[in-house]
């Protein structure tokens, strides 16, 4: 199971870290996306992070602005959302690929979504 959380209020650019939570699985084992559902549009894949170690993989409208980093001994992700705008507010959730998936980037999401975490900048 995955729980996403950290989301809030924020004016346009500030900032807020993200948390995705992993029970019951290694969170490491896998490639992990985020992803963002704004009101009246498609989810979008926001990041993703292949289990080989290697670079995170940003959509290009919050490249420079969000990094994933990782605490194995959590079993968590974060995102780290710096200089938010407006255009980003969207409930984020967090979602791995399947066990049967070899863990590289991009991912199908495996599972249910949760109920995300809202994020809301203001103008």
């Amino acid at each position: 199971q995955l729980q996403a959380s950290g989301g809030g209020l924020v004016q346009a650019g500030g900032s807020l870290r993200l948390s995705c939570t992993a029970s019951g699985f290694t969170l490491d084992d896998y490639a992990i996306g985020w992803f963002r559902q704004a009101p009246g549009k498609e989810r979008e894949a926001v990041s993703c992070q292949s289990n080989s170690g290697d670079s995170p993989d940003y959509t290009e409208a919050v490249k420079g602005r969000f990094t994933v980093s990782s605490d194995d001994a959590k079993n968590t992700v974060y995102l780290q959302m710096n200089n938010l705008k407006p255009e980003d507010t969207a409930v984020y959730s967090c979602a791995t690929d399947s066990p049967l998936d070899d863990g590289i980037c991009p991912i199908k999401p495996f599972g249910s979504w949760g109920q995300g975490t809202q994020v809301t900048v203001s103008s």
